[in-house]
């Protein structure tokens, strides 16, 4: 990592600064961390066998998912992508409707009362301009709560990030801007993407503070996200934070990342991985066992199970359904084809 990159736990598992929370919650967060990474290996499976349409993996990345949201608060909004599954059930989101997003139901989408979670935006970009949305509202309403955006480095490409961070700077909003640069957009690499250095950069542009951070370290990561998350909620504004990490896996699973990028590099980011990099030091300080996580595992996987079935059990929409849940009101369009429908058949 360059020397201006915040880091905090080695990958060997040593502490070369100083942690910002206990071991306690070292433990529950490296917890959260192996419950994704079951989800997100689960998930990928299931998309082989048939029963989910397609899947982002985001294995590697879970020092960013789980580290980002640690500091909010539970009214707090989280606004984040279709790849960020783990960061959006940590922050409450069930994760039986993640399944059914992944299957093309819609009932996935429907928050439930209570949830500052957004469902997971599938277009590129586009929902940073809600989390600054949020954020303003809350400003204006002085609720003292804190917007986190969680976007990939591709997306800094699109012009809905100038946007959203423009009026973020120009507002003053409550907005936590966080980048994953995994390097890669797509099968786009990073140096072809951008003439910056780094994306950290953009944030002088913006009148916003940056901060740049090895988003392998869970400790970071928490670091980071918490010192942006109060500067937000004390009225100091919008943080945007670099997460450097890396994606092991495709895309989605309808990519191969073998054609674009080398096996060779993906093994130097997999001997920084960040759950290995926790246990180490959780094992150093005799707070690790075996047991343990294989407990955590296995009731990890008993979950992800859980939601499955509750999500194929669900009734499909019926025809009628589907035109009645488009808008409170049906619109004349929708009732001609409804009753094109009834009359013709599928």
């Amino acid at each position: 990592m360059p020397q201006d990159t915040l880091q905090i736990l080695a990958p060997n598992g040593e502490l070369v600064g100083d942690p910002p929370i206990d071991l306690d919650r070292i433990r529950e967060l490296y917890e959260a961390m192996v419950v994704a990474r079951v989800y997100d290996r689960k998930c990928t499976a299931m998309q082989k066998q048939g029963r989910l349409a397609t899947y982002a993996p985001f294995e590697g990345q879970e020092a960013c998912q789980i580290g980002a949201v640690a500091p909010l608060n539970a009214d707090d909004w989280v606004v984040a992508t279709y790849r960020d599954a783990g960061a959006m059930w940590f922050a409450g989101y069930p994760m039986v409707n993640l399944i059914l997003g992944r299957t093309g139901d819609e009932r996935g989408g429907k928050t439930p009362e209570g949830i500052n979670v957004l469902p997971p935006s599938i277009t590129v970009g586009g929902h940073m301009i809600h989390a600054v949305g949020t954020a303003w509202a809350d400003k204006l309403q002085d609720t003292g709560r804190v917007s986190l955006t969680m976007f990939g480095d591709g997306a800094t490409s699109e012009g809905d990030f100038h946007e959203a961070m423009n009026f973020a700077g120009v507002f003053d909003t409550p907005t936590v801007f966080f980048c994953q640069n995994n390097g890669w957009a797509i099968s786009l690499p990073f140096e072809q993407q951008t003439a910056a250095e780094s994306l950290v950069d953009k944030a002088v542009g913006y009148g916003m503070r940056g901060v740049r951070i090895d988003g392998n370290d869970l400790l970071a990561v928490v670091a980071a996200a918490t010192t942006a998350t109060e500067d937000a909620r004390a009225g100091r504004g919008p943080t945007f934070i670099e997460a450097m990490t890396y994606r092991v896996g495709p895309h989605t699973t309808a990519d191969d990342p073998g054609r674009y990028r080398t096996e060779t590099l993906t093994d130097q980011w997999r001997a920084k991985d960040p759950i290995d990099r926790v246990r180490v030091y959780l094992e150093a300080q005799g707070q690790w066992t075996e047991a343990w996580e294989a407990g955590i595992a296995q009731a990890a996987s008993q979950q992800v199970e859980d939601a499955v079935a509750e999500a194929e059990a669900l009734e499909p929409f019926t025809g009628d359904e589907i035109f009645s849940a488009m808008f409170a009101e049906p619109t004349l369009p929708l009732l001609d084809q409804r009753e094109m429908l009834r009359r013709d058949g599928p």
